[in-house]
């Protein structure tokens, strides 16, 4: 990865035009070819950028970056204060923490805990956008996957909302139903999954792991 801090004017040419004015910015160069613009805020989204397949194309004061369509993005430069390369290395995902990790093992070994005659198909399902936390059948024989969170947030239902879409394209699964499992659920988040069909499971991590609870006990 290029980290590049530079005083620069960004302007694209392709469907549409856009100009940004000389500003201070960071220009990231990734080693899978995509370069985006960066300012001082708006968090992680860029100001401009090129994904791709694209190319980089550098003479004295300007950089020409050109996707196959056509599309430039033309950066002039006045001045580098930064210039800099780094290797990462493999990007080995997104790890779950233990407890998420752990929930999914215990619902995997219990998948009647969300109905009667269910059946596991898999743990880490995969797609080509990332492995769905579990795929089961219900006792009709329907596919359903399930994504496993320990606090429920709209992310996460999001997340599980693009795996139905891509799942659902397998003429082998669909229809696939969704279920969003967490320890607590946000009520937006619960809005949210239930406005597209999405049902809500909230988990009790000590019932999963067989540990009765202890209140009302007279002894």
């Amino acid at each position: 990865m290029r980290l590049v801090i530079a005083r620069c004017q960004v302007d694209y040419v392709g469907r549409l035009t856009a100009h940004l004015p000389m500003a201070n910015r960071l220009l990231l160069v990734k080693a899978d070819g995509s370069v985006s613009i960066h300012s001082d805020d708006r968090a992680y989204k860029p100001l401009n950028w090129m994904t791709p397949p694209c190319w980089l194309i550098e003479d004295r004061g300007i950089w020409t970056v050109q996707n196959k369509a056509g599309e430039k993005l033309v950066i002039t430069l006045e001045e580098i204060t930064h210039d800099s390369a780094h290797e990462l290395g493999h990007e080995p995902g997104l790890v779950k923490d233990g407890v998420e990790a752990h929930l999914q093992e215990l619902l995997a070994q219990h998948i009647t805990t969300l109905g009667e005659g269910w059946t596991l198909v898999r743990r880490e399902y995969p797609t080509a956008i990332g492995p769905v936390d579990i795929l089961c059948r219900d006792n009709a024989g329907a596919a359903v996957a399930v994504e496993i969170k320990r606090r429920g947030e709209i992310d996460g239902v999001e997340q599980l909302t693009r795996y139905l879409e891509l799942l659902n394209r397998d003429p082998l699964l669909t229809p696939v139903r969704g279920i969003f499992a967490a320890q607590q659920i946000k009520p937006q988040a619960r809005t949210l999954a239930e406005d597209r069909g999405i049902r809500c499971v909230t988990l009790d991590y000590d019932t999963l792991r067989g540990i009765e609870p202890d209140e009302f006990r007279l002894f």
